[in-house]
């Protein structure tokens, strides 16, 4: 395991992290999710060494670096304020790290041309990062990190001042320069199509506290409690077995009955998930082997960036999500009647 933390626990005012404990194996892309005041990033600092724990342990590689001042212990961390020298030229910005490293300015200069192709920043490398655009500061201040070849990177929030536009463009970057240096990131962020295009696993705080963590696919489908449900948008319904019929379990919610290819035990009282993007959307009925077809009435409408999150009443409120194209092609307005449809798969049974 590359990185260990144990039992970690800070008192800093009146927030307490209170024994937090996770493993990073090489070549993971972890995200830290939460609502704000949860300590996402307080997490990150302490393993970069800012902060004593006052209980717990932190090993790299398995030696313990609780210790150790934050120069010593082979991570980068990138803000989201990008925190770049306004006196020095992007070239320079990027060297600062490496000179401390190494003393060969031609290697210098090829390390520094190199990462500058990989986020696409080579025309930059004279200029001043106060006449840089937000995105082009941020790849600079990704690059200076990256470039001295990290055990860890830590990012906090790195894309949350840029536009949407130039954030979908900063992902791509970013996924494909952590491929060619094969690296480690643990980064906090508020944004799910973060999780979504670049973590294989996830940790999800609460006030101090770390209530899941596990890869995508698991804390989606199947969250360890109403909280986490919640904040990542899964619909949560509580429903009673009626029985098992061809390995599909079908279950009442609330007079809805839906069917699960999840094995139930008939009379239980079970809660079951449903992902909003598994759920499809159509202003008819239309032939399908999906075991789930419900009518359904749009109840709201809300445009967040490039979604609509669609709100519908079957007798059960769900919530979809669709693109505006989608929602335009269907002409889907509050009010109106549609078809739900959506496979057993999708309805996950959680306990």
């Amino acid at each position: 395991m590359l990185l260990k933390v144990e039992d970690l626990s800070i008192e800093l005012g009146e927030f307490k992290l209170e024994k937090a404990s996770f493993g990073v194996e090489k070549g993971d892309y972890l995200m830290i999710i939460g609502p704000t005041g949860s300590g996402k990033t307080i997490i990150l600092e302490t393993i970069a060494g800012f902060y004593q724990p006052k209980h717990g342990r932190i090993y790299m590689n398995g030696k313990d670096i609780t210790g150790l001042p934050p120069e010593k212990r082979g991570i980068s961390m990138v803000y989201q304020d990008y925190v770049l020298f306004p006196h020095m030229s992007v070239y320079e910005n990027i060297a600062f790290g490496l000179r401390k490293k190494m003393n060969d300015e031609d290697m210098i200069k090829r390390e520094i041309e190199r990462i500058a192709k990989v986020l696409k920043i080579k025309h930059l490398l004279n200029r001043s990062p106060t006449t840089l655009s937000g995105g082009e500061q941020q790849r600079v201040a990704i690059a200076r990190a990256l470039v001295v070849k990290p055990e860890i990177l830590l990012m906090d929030e790195p894309f949350s001042s840029l536009d949407v536009k130039t954030r979908e463009r900063m992902r791509k970057l970013v996924k494909k320069a952590m491929e060619e240096y094969s690296t480690t990131v643990i980064q906090v962020t508020h944004d799910f199509e973060d999780v979504f295009t670049l973590a294989n696993k996830i940790i999800i705080m609460k006030e101090g506290k770390i209530l899941q963590m596990g890869a995508p696919e698991e804390i989606f489908s199947k969250p360890a409690n109403e909280f986490i449900a919640n904040f990542v948008s899964t619909n949560l319904l509580r429903c009673k077995a009626l029985k098992n019929e061809d390995n599909v379990g079908i279950l009442n919610c609330n007079g809805v009955i839906l069917y699960s290819a999840d094995e139930v035990k008939v009379n239980d009282e079970v809660t079951v998930s449903i992902r909003p993007e598994d759920i499809i959307i159509s202003d008819n009925m239309v032939k399908t082997s999906a075991k789930n077809v419900l009518r359904a009435k749009v109840v709201e409408m809300e445009k967040q960036g490039n979604l609509v999150w669609v709100t519908i009443d079957t007798g059960i409120r769900l919530r979809v999500i669709i693109t505006p194209n989608s929602a335009e092609a269907l002409g889907i307005r509050e009010g109106e009647e549609v078809y739900a449809i959506f496979k057993a798969t999708a309805v996950k049974v959680i306990k």
